[in-house]
């Protein structure tokens, strides 16, 4: 299946500014098909590494850091000597090596013309607490679960994609296209996007089966709380897991730390959530009480929303039934549209890496879903699981901010109100670069 990640590989390959590149991603997102995939064309060969599955491998590398002493046991390892920038060298789970990782520092300076990409599953977790770790020495790139825009190319609505991806103009989509996303759209919100569910939707349409892989993956993520968490954050890592579809199907989807346990203290809790977010497993969404640039520095630490990485993982977590797929709306309005928030949390980080906030008045009676810094403006968005058209908090923090563009995502077709932007649910990788572009066709 084809991913998006695949032309930021391709620009890296051939970048002035090269070096060793480190992709990160939670487990079973495709780090390793799409680094193979791109490998098997892009290159002449591909000399694979796994940390995890050889363990042996990273005595290797705890001799010394040379690059080329280490090159020179590589290839006798592979049975054929490794070239520079005609073979792609892949070092996987290469968080399992202290000593491989170290080495990136080294192919960095002393072995440039080599083109050397790693992947791990529990990268940030590495990362975040390794402190030679060399910075500014490697590049880096994250993959998420499948966008819906690449859920429908894998689907085989690569004419649908293409008429979204060259949208122009705010103007409706015919009838039948829209009927036809608004079907794509339920089955992501079930199946999701990681990978191996994709894959098996497919190939079979079995969406029961789809629901028992993404158990199973689900049962790897936990398996990595017991196997590669600090000892004293195991109970916490399940508590909070779990608790996340309880926490999301709150009116107030603010993240209560008493909702995991009673009497639970941030401060308690904190290196637990820390842990899940750096593996990639979730996503916070900070509140912010003005719409100033930079949106982090009036950013609340204390205050925010979790997110689940994926939306058809949340679903399985929550036990969503596959009959809601063929029953309408009715699966964009579970759990107080948690699914709908979940969704377009996601996608703006998969498309665009969006550090994401939102706004809540000071009365609390006004909460615009997120707000997103692009360039030198600030974007809100509002999310509605419906085809209600009312904005009252739009308008609310209209009148407080004065912003040059508002928006909203929903099941309406694509229009503008005003100066209301609509992006449907299925479109909102338009948002927010559609707005610069005219509200309608000269």
């Amino acid at each position: 299946m084809k991913r998006d990640i695949y032309q930021k590989l391709t620009k890296w390959k051939i970048s002035s500014r090269r070096k060793p590149l480190i992709l990160r991603g939670a487990r079973q997102v495709g780090k390793t098909y799409i680094l193979k995939d791109f490998g098997s064309h892009e290159y002449e060969k591909i000399a694979y590494f796994d940390f995890e599955a050889t363990p042996d491998l990273d005595d290797i590398f705890k001799r010394n850091l040379d690059p080329s002493r280490i090159l020179t046991d590589l290839s006798r390892l592979q049975g054929w000597e490794i070239k520079p920038a005609q073979h792609l060298i892949i070092f996987d789970e290469i968080q399992a090596s202290n000593h491989a990782l170290n080495s990136l520092k080294y192919f960095c300076e002393n072995a440039p013309q080599y083109h050397v990409a790693a992947a791990g599953s529990l990268l940030g977790v590495k990362l975040s607490g390794t402190k030679s770790f060399p910075v500014g020495k490697v590049n880096f790139l994250d993959l998420y679960p499948m966008t819906f825009m690449e859920f429908l190319s894998a689907a085989g609505h690569s004419g649908l994609r293409e008429m979204i991806d060259t949208t122009e103009v705010f103007m409706p989509y015919a009838l039948p296209f829209h009927a036809e996303l608004m079907a794509c759209l339920r089955n992501y919100f079930f199946i999701g996007g990681m990978p191996e569910a994709v894959k098996h939707f497919m190939g079979s349409g079995d969406l029961q089966g789809v629901r028992e892989i993404q158990k199973e993956i689900i049962d790897s993520f936990i398996l990595d709380f017991s196997k590669h968490a600090p000892v004293s954050d195991i109970p916490k890592l399940s508590l909070i897991w779990n608790s996340l579809p309880s926490q999301l199907a709150r009116e107030n989807k603010k993240f209560v730390f008493s909702a995991v346990k009673k009497s639970a203290r941030a401060r308690e809790y904190e290196s637990a959530l820390q842990w899940l977010e750096d593996t990639g497993l979730i996503m916070k969404s900070y509140h912010v009480s003005t719409a100033k640039l930079p949106l982090k520095g009036y950013a609340s630490k204390e205050v925010f929303k979790v997110f689940v990485l994926d939306i058809g993982i949340l679903g399985a977590m929550s036990n969503i039934p596959v009959e809601l797929v063929v029953k309408g709306e009715r699966l964009f309005n579970e759990f107080q549209g948690a699914f709908v928030e979940n969704y377009v949390a996601q996608q703006l980080c998969s498309h665009y890496d969006y550090e994401l906030y939102y706004w809540k008045s000071s009365g609390g009676k006004a909460e615009v879903d997120f707000l997103i810094q692009h360039e030198d403006e600030v974007f809100p968005l509002e999310v509605k699981s419906g085809i209600n058209p009312r904005s009252k908090s739009l308008r609310s923090y209209e009148v407080q901010f004065s912003p040059r563009f508002l928006s909203r995502t929903s099941l309406l077709n694509l229009k503008h109100n005003g100066n209301i932007c609509n992006y449907p649910l299925y479109a909102i990788s338009l948002f927010p670069g559609l707005a610069f572009k005219p509200l309608i066709k000269r």
